[in-house]
């Protein structure tokens, strides 16, 4: 599952909706994140963009 420091939702609306140090998962559906907060499902997706900007840490 990818990780990224910084991770922004780009909404159908244009409105966006960013996101710090997460681990994403693109689906056909939209995209799901979990970050410190929990767990968010988001349907109404038109693009993300996800930056990492360190070494991933081994799980």
């Amino acid at each position: 599952m990818p990780h990224a420091d910084t991770l922004t939702v780009v909404h159908h609306d244009d409105t966006r909706t960013s996101y710090t140090d997460v681990r994403y998962q693109l689906h056909r559906d939209g995209i799901r994140i979990w970050s410190s907060e929990g767990e968010h499902a988001i349907t109404d997706i038109l693009m993300t963009h996800a930056y990492r900007q360190r070494e991933a840490r081994a799980s």
